[in-house]
């Protein structure tokens, strides 16, 4: 399979992102998607922008890991190395604040770990 270049998977992702967006929101099917795909909101280290992308996610408590797909392709967890950054989460049907650090395995995968705030 052909890999994508930055520019391609932007284009691809808008629209997906938009629609998965939608979706958690829909009073018809936001409970059966939030189940696995969160709302995730934060500002930009260099940019100082606001982002808010769907992703997928497993919980456990207050205790959140996002495992990225095609990490290399994508910038956004970039925001969350070293010490982490502020986020929050539409989860649950609620906004959520928490804290986010991002990890690079050795074999090349990250996941972004969040711990909620009370």
């Amino acid at each position: 399979m052909p890999s994508l270049s930055r520019t391609s998977l932007v284009r691809f992702a808008a629209p997906v992102n938009k629609r998965m967006a939608a979706l958690t929101a829909s009073p018809r099917w936001g409970r059966l998607v939030g189940r696995k795909i969160v709302l995730l909101t934060y500002t930009g280290r260099r940019s100082g922008r606001t982002f808010t992308i769907p992703v997928g996610y497993r919980r456990d408590g207050d205790q959140i890991a996002i495992g990225v797909r095609m990490p290399d392709a994508k910038t956004w967890w970039r925001n969350f190395l070293n010490e982490g950054a502020p986020l929050s989460l539409h989860l649950d049907g609620r906004d959520r604040t928490g804290h986010a650090t991002s990890h690079r395995d050795d074999k090349g995968r990250v996941t972004v770990s969040v711990i909620l705030d009370s």
